[in-house]
């Protein structure tokens, strides 16, 4: 577990215009976040659009992301769904196809109840053998998981060793699950790091944010692990309007591929729908926000010319 620590970004998958997949982009976004400091990275969660993408396109973009990688950094791929035996084959193809660890949505369509949750989350722990990480993301699931049913979880089945806590008010609930299942627990942040600072105060180890400002929080987290509180907060100070701006709901994917094109990273921002795509408008708030950001500032041998 002492692998997953630290700034994971949520791939984005990268398009072409017409909407298929870019592999080439894909492949030179996974460079380009491991040469900004990733020290882990997330698949087909939202920021990856995970929930416009095909069974088959996920297993082509693990292999192409597997590769790529070659064992530099843990990979935590997303593997829920809303019935639990589909859950359970796909956690097994993940951890098959080279997942160091799986992100797991609760089975948010029927909305079980407690003893529900535990049994889906149960059948996918003892199917696999890597961690098993719990997103406890209610504002997306409408499923509310209470710390007392995650670290329980955490205390009785054998692979749930994480959680990614993005149920605000997300602080509170770090406390709590650090008390209630301490070191069985691995907990991250996420909602795009907007609490990264106080989470790691509170316990947590890392944040799950999106692939457009891993250098930022990478200087970030270099300066709180340094003990220098101070100036991570002003480099966060600094980057927050951004982060704020990303998180809106259908939109934020949108501006962080916005981001990535214009740095030259990847060949189109396109996204699929249903999420939005940016106007006139959108693109040049962006552009203000990254004014004076330094954002890229590391200096990237794959930058387009």
């Amino acid at each position: 577990m002492t692998r997953f620590h630290g700034v994971f970004p949520i791939i984005n998958t990268t398009f072409r215009d017409d909407g298929a997949l870019d592999l080439e982009s894909q492949r030179r976004l996974v460079r380009f976040l491991i040469d900004a400091g990733a020290h882990g990275l997330g698949l087909f969660g939202n920021a990856s659009e995970g929930y416009a993408l095909s069974e088959s396109g996920r297993r082509t973009l693990l292999e192409v992301i597997v590769r790529e990688v070659d064992g530099r950094v843990p990979l935590v791929v997303s593997s829920g769904h809303t019935g639990t035996d589909v859950a359970v084959a796909i956690s097994r193809d993940m951890e098959a196809m080279g997942a160091d660890a799986l992100m797991v949505l609760p089975p948010y369509y029927v909305k079980p109840d407690a003893e529900g949750i535990f049994r889906y989350f149960r059948a996918i722990s003892d199917a696999v053998r890597i961690p098993v990480m719990v997103q406890d993301a209610p504002l997306m699931t409408q499923l509310p998981m209470g710390a007392d049913l995650l670290a329980r979880m955490a205390l009785e089945l054998e692979n749930v060793r994480l959680v990614k806590v993005e149920a605000p008010p997300t602080t509170p609930k770090v406390s709590r699950l650090r008390a209630l299942a301490g070191d069985r627990l691995t907990l991250f942040g996420g909602l795009n790091g907007n609490f990264f600072l106080e989470e790691l105060a509170r316990g947590a180890v890392g944040t799950m944010p999106g692939s457009d400002m891993t250098d930022i929080f990478r200087a970030i987290w270099d300066s709180y692990q340094r003990g220098d509180h101070s100036s991570a907060r002003d480099q966060f100070a600094r980057a927050l309007p951004l982060i704020r701006y990303e998180l809106q709901p259908g939109l934020g994917v949108a501006v962080m591929k916005r981001n990535l094109f214009d740095a030259g990273v990847i060949a189109s921002p396109a996204v699929r729908h249903p999420t939005r795509s940016l106007d006139d408008v959108d693109i040049a708030e962006i552009r203000a926000l990254r004014g004076g950001l330094q954002l890229f500032a590391f200096r990237w041998a794959g930058q387009r010319a």
